[in-house]
């Protein structure tokens, strides 16, 4: 802890600020009101943006030099059918793209396999081998785009793909930019697409961290997931709580490999949901980036600032919406997306309207893409950083979430003997996260039916649905159908002897624990090896969860 002698004056402070300030490009706007009034970059006493703690953002010039990545999440059907949508929303604005996944493709299933039938391509699109993300990223130059895959157990998998054709186009690992999910302790808590047991799948993760931190610098290879946690039901706070605690126990992981908090740290990010309470979410937002510093300087011995700082995505609540007129979705949207903007976010995704009954039309998808636009460039919260800091009861609210915080972690603190690891695979094991989740839904869902919580479509002002009147984006069965015989040409031109010691030089690298499967598993990826049989060639090693009935 720092001792009040040694704690910088306000004035020490300011000027501190003024100078990192000063030394960054800004970005060629007025920074004005529409009335013409020149407003100044932040307001209150410090710490200011930039400064430790960074609750009041992680860098001191926020959005004045830089606005947050407009990261539209897209994907369905066919890898061809993914990368027009992905050019389209590229045309109309977008900075970077985020990748959306099939559910065999999230479960490390091939399109062919008989847990497949009548899923593929549905939810997202499906990516069996490398030629389907070759076609994915077809016309697309990877060194010039930033991209996020949002998958999970097979997570190694599809980042081997990605390098693969990247050094196909001819770009060098570290040259990528971007993120891939890759927080595996969520699924078992809420979103349950995990393939092996807890313990060697965050031997997975441990081994991607190392390997993008020594070759691919600007890769985030952990989006440590608060968004699911929250889609399930949980509250804020839990949200808050659960995806830290998760973060500090990727932490512990990677720091009893051996690995150097201060390199690794850098690379690790965050994705929070924005949901419809606005100055909870802003709050919540705040307190994230507050907790986070003080846990890495003070807990884990991080001295480098980067190490310290909780970057994060966001994205608008898709539990929100709702299927009774999906229109006034756009409203939620919008004020979702603005709380998300003004707790300082630096990748924003806003949902589309119909998602609540079918994947987003494009159409709907440019919508989306559109409010945020309106958000960056015709509010004036990308002028100010923090614009609600200082105000009485934005200040309690992230006083308030950090104290339900820090109750949670003492608690996984004493499940773990003194471990934040431990004490998730602790509360892994015995329900504690399921349960508490489980118990924050039904609350509300009481709430709900009781009407003492009004849901604007749903359980008031009902009238002026038409579900008639709805265009919706349908896939159909010859989107299987072709997948299927893609998957078939595929295993029929490729060498099967090339791809069977491929994928035991996998199992081989599963077996050894101070083996790193990453480089394995990108051989195997070149010999078109399919998804599932990598799966398959590291699950002889590592084993399937089945989870426990909590009664």
């Amino acid at each position: 802890m720092t001792d009040e002698s040694s704690t910088p004056t306000n004035e020490e402070l300011k000027a501190s600020w003024l100078e990192a300030y000063g030394a960054t490009p800004l970005r060629d706007v007025p920074f004005e009101t529409m009335s013409g009034v020149p407003v100044e970059p932040v307001y209150g006493d410090g710490p200011y943006p930039g400064q430790y703690p960074y609750t009041r953002g992680v860098y001191p010039t926020m959005y004045r030099s830089r606005l947050w990545t407009m990261r539209m999440f897209a994907g369905f059907g066919t890898a061809e059918d993914t990368n027009a949508r992905f050019k389209e929303l590229l045309r109309h604005g977008g900075t970077g793209l985020s990748t959306a996944f099939d559910m065999p493709t999230l479960m490390g299933r091939d399109s062919d396999s008989e847990w497949s039938l009548g899923e593929v391509g549905r939810a997202g699109v499906a990516v069996d081998t490398l030629a389907d993300m070759e076609d994915l990223f077809d016309g697309i130059d990877l060194s010039g785009v930033s991209t996020s895959m949002t998958i999970n157990g097979p997570a190694a998998i599809l980042l081997a793909m990605y390098v693969a054709v990247a050094e196909k186009q001819g770009v060098p690992t570290d040259k990528l930019a971007g993120t891939i999910q890759n927080d595996i302790l969520k699924e078992y808590q809420a979103q349950k697409e995990y393939i092996y047991p807890p313990r060697p799948s965050m031997r997975i993760v441990t081994d991607m961290v190392k390997y993008t931190t020594t070759e691919m610098p600007r890769w985030h290879p952990v989006s440590i997931s608060g968004y699911h946690i929250r889609e399930a039901g949980s509250t804020a706070a839990q949200e808050l709580a659960f995806t830290l605690a998760n973060g500090f126990a990727y932490v512990e992981a990677a720091i009893a490999e051996g690995q150097d908090v201060n390199e690794f740290g850098k690379r690790l990010s965050f994705f929070f949901n924005s949901h419809i309470d606005f100055f909870e979410e802003i709050g919540k937002f705040r307190a994230a980036r507050r907790i986070w510093a003080r846990w890495m300087k003070e807990r884990y011995g991080a001295t480098d600032e980067r190490a310290m700082l909780c970057r994060f995505h966001t994205q608008t609540a898709g539990v929100s919406l709702t299927a009774q007129q999906p229109e006034i979705n756009i409203a939620r949207v919008g004020i979702q997306a603005l709380a998300g903007a003004i707790g300082g976010t630096q990748s924003l995704h806003t949902d589309s309207f119909d998602e609540a009954v079918a994947l987003p039309t494009e159409k709907a998808a440019r919508i989306a893409l559109r409010t945020q636009q309106i958000v960056a460039h015709e509010t004036g919260v990308a002028n100010v950083a923090d614009p609600l800091g200082g105000a009485p009861y934005v200040e309690w609210m992230t006083d308030e979430m950090e104290r339900q915080a820090e109750d949670i972690f003492a608690h996984l603190l004493d499940l773990g003997n003194g471990s934040i690891l431990e004490g998730t695979y602790v509360g892994i094991e015995n329900g504690y996260f399921v349960g508490e989740i489980a118990d924050a839904a039904y609350r509300f869902e009481r709430e709900v039916n009781a009407g003492r919580r009004i849901i604007v479509g749903v359980n008031d002002f009902t009238e002026g649905d038409d579900p008639s009147d709805r265009n919706l984006l349908r896939i159909d069965s010859q989107t299987e159908d072709y997948q299927l015989k893609r998957l078939a040409n595929v295993k029929t031109d490729r060498n099967d002897a090339a791809v069977a010691d491929a994928l035991a030089v996998v199992t081989a690298a599963a077996a050894e624990p101070t083996t790193n499967v990453m480089p394995s598993i990108i051989e195997a990826v070149k010999t078109y090896a399919t998804e599932e049989e990598i799966v398959m060639a590291m699950e002889s090693e590592f084993g399937t969860y089945v989870e426990k009935a909590i009664v």
